[in-house]
């Protein structure tokens, strides 16, 4: 079977997730990010979940690159990763919080310093 044009997969996304609307664990993130538990999957393991797994056997990525490689919807990417975190496959960290704003003031008295050692 060939897929429609423009490379979208004829299998609706729900049928990936087994019918499975939800993830079982809300708060897996568009920038969550999966890596491999080292734990061998067992046999049966859906197809869609040994694609991830396959897929997360390169290394760390986030839940929204797994869901562009595996050409998946993130929501259907979302019910896969939480399944396979539920079964211990697959461990799932928080996105690193963007840095905190840095001080304007702090960064000025920097330079200023930096200039007076250049000046010396």
């Amino acid at each position: 079977m060939t897929g429609r044009r423009g490379g979208r997969p004829l299998v609706p996304a729900y049928l990936s997730t087994g019918g499975v609307a939800r993830p079982s664990r809300p708060h897996l993130e568009r920038l969550t990010v999966l890596t491999p538990d080292g734990t061998p999957p067992p046999v049966g393991l859906p197809a869609a979940e040994q694609a991830l797994l396959d897929l997360l056997s390169g290394g760390a990525l986030t839940l929204v690159e797994s869901a562009a490689l595996l050409r998946l919807p993130v929501s259907a990417v979302r019910v896969l990763a939480a399944d396979l975190v539920d079964r211990g496959l697959v461990r799932a960290r928080a996105p690193i919080p963007p840095a905190e704003r840095f001080d304007p003031d702090l960064l000025k008295r920097v330079a200023d310093g930096l200039r007076a050692l250049k000046h010396r």
